[in-house]
């Protein structure tokens, strides 16, 4: 953990990571929290009616202790994968718990997942069980057949055929579960991430990778925890940002985590949840705040008391940073990171480690650099890859179930990003761009190649490019290029049926805004898209 009270300087050099040889996330967040202090508000739950219900370090330990007794009598064990379908909850948190508690992992999935997104990753991940909200068993009932691995499903409210209830069936189960004696390197999260070739990748984190976030959520959060500290993002417990960035550190911290589904952003909703709940820490990514600015705080003025945000996903850019002091009274620390890789450049304003257009400064613990292609460093001013050296508790175990891409992440000791960046003569780390083709949008980091899968599975559809396209509110949005195949004429019918295909059967959040129809795409001589050569008539 971080010291306060040191400047930047000094906080660097005097870090040194303390890794227990037996660690086990479930202990460290809540069995730790349920023996000293079991009234202690863990989660505040509020409901959609805006209901809230308020839960204690003992009552969610307890309801993950039944969840964990009811995995394990499903023969859920050490090493197997458990997939977790679900929003922002009280059973949402319980259940992470429960499947560290069992030395299993958890594989969190979002719900905007279409049915080929889930059947992939569900398949691939070789999930035995898998725990969803009553809204997935119609998009399940369709792709069960092609998982011949899932044997046991739960729902949070609705039971259906080959879907039993979570509610009824913990009744009968024990709330008296001890966390499996884990080490620091034992399997514990799967988070797919998206590439540009290939279907998505399992990116498989220890139980260290807690650990390893915490000195990012400190240094982002001005010095997490202080006195009546309350934690909250609207980014979805399935992604890395939602997960580990929030629930996970808050929950070891012992800072009250405020859940409350959203289906779709809105921002009054923000202002309003902010304001009610005393909630003083946020992480947000710049198009919500974008979306934030553009709508008046209204009755809450001088109700909303933050006294920490940070953003990343996105650049932040001038008009957010000068809008935010203006409204919070305080600067957005920037953050820097990806799945396999998370938190590792920040910014920091409380110790001064701020620069208009620059990400930050590596996080105490992290060494960073930019290097060329061959793993050397390179000096202030020269545009390079952004690295990572190894080891650092933060970095993931591996792909699942692909060597060579884990292999191919390391120039020897360095983890590449696949980020183009730039250091200047005082350390602070500055974005260039991508060199591959993953799509920033609202915060998501899209891969082309799983759109183009879906898109090509139309029937209009024979070929299909999909790239990025510079959008004001949303960074990018995805615009796609297709051929049609014959008999089919394009039309803004078509262009809807197509995207209303992909929203539909992979995600709402990857569909594409805008499509193109063209008579050819540009490709190599072994019949690779050249995105680079669409992207000018995006």
């Amino acid at each position: 953990m971080l010291q306060s009270g040191k400047d930047y300087e000094t906080l660097t050099r005097s870090f040194a990571w303390q890794i227990p040889e037996r660690f086990n996330i479930a202990a460290a967040i809540s069995e730790r929290w349920a023996a000293a202090e079991p009234d202690r508000v863990a989660i505040i739950h509020v409901h959609a009616d805006g209901r809230t219900e308020p839960a204690s370090y003992g009552a969610l330990d307890r309801m993950a202790n039944r969840i964990a007794n009811l995995l394990r009598a499903c023969d859920v064990g050490r090493g197997d994968r458990v997939g977790l379908v679900l929003p922002q909850g009280l059973e949402t948190a319980a259940a992470h718990i429960a499947i560290y508690k069992l030395g299993a992992v958890a594989v969190p999935l979002s719900l905007l997942f279409g049915v080929e997104a889930l059947q992939y990753r569900l398949a691939d991940a070789g999930a035995s069980a898998l725990i969803v909200t009553g809204a997935v068993g119609p998009k399940l009932a369709e792709i069960r057949p092609q998982l011949p691995d899932l044997k046991h499903v739960f729902s949070t409210d609705e039971a259906g055929e080959g879907i039993a209830s979570l509610v009824q069936a913990m009744e009968s189960a024990s709330d008296r579960f001890a966390a499996a004696d884990t080490g620091p390197d034992d399997p514990a999260i799967m988070i797919y991430t998206s590439g540009t070739t290939g279907p998505p990748k399992g990116a498989l984190h220890g139980h260290r990778v807690l650990l390893g976030h915490l000195p990012g959520v400190q240094f982002a959060h001005e010095f997490l925890p202080q006195p009546g500290d309350v934690l909250w993002t609207p980014a979805d417990w399935a992604w890395i940002g939602g997960l580990i960035n929030v629930l996970l550190p808050g929950l070891y911290f012992g800072v009250p985590v405020v859940a409350r589904r959203f289906d779709k952003f809105d921002p009054g909703l923000a202002w309003a949840l902010m304001a009610e709940h005393g909630i003083r820490n946020v992480f947000m990514p710049p198009t919500g705040l974008r979306m934030m600015q553009a709508e008046p705080l209204g009755r809450w003025h001088n109700r909303v008391m933050l006294r920490s945000m940070f953003s990343g996903g996105e650049t932040v850019g001038r008009g957010l940073q000068e809008w935010s002091k203006s409204t919070f009274g305080l600067a957005i620390n920037e953050v820097y990171g990806q799945t396999e890789c998370n938190l590792v450049i920040e910014s920091c304003a409380g110790l001064g480690v701020l620069r208009p257009g620059a990400m930050g400064k590596p996080v105490p613990g992290h060494t960073v650099d930019i290097v060329d292609a061959d793993g050397t460093p390179l000096g202030a001013g020269e545009i390079g890859n952004i690295a990572v050296r190894r080891p650092d508790p933060v970095m993931f175990l591996q792909y699942w179930g692909r060597p060579d891409a884990t292999r191919d992440k390391y120039i020897g000791d360095w983890l590449i990003t696949g980020d183009q960046g730039v250091k200047d003569d005082d350390g602070y780390f500055h974005f260039v761009g991508r060199d591959d083709d993953v799509i920033t949008s609202a915060g998501y980091r899209i891969g082309p190649g799983e759109v183009e899968n879906c898109l090509v599975g139309h029937a209009a559809v024979k070929l299909a490019a999909v790239v990025g396209k510079p959008d004001a509110l949303r960074t990018e949005i995805v615009k796609a290029f297709v051929v049609l195949n014959q008999g089919f004429a394009p039309s803004d019918a078509l262009a809807s049926e197509i995207q209303a295909y992909v929203k539909t059967r992979l995600a709402a959040h990857e569909y594409p805004r805008e499509i193109a129809f063209t008579e050819e795409l540009p490709l190599t001589t072994t019949g690779k898209i050249i995105r680079r050569l669409l992207r000018p008539m995006a």
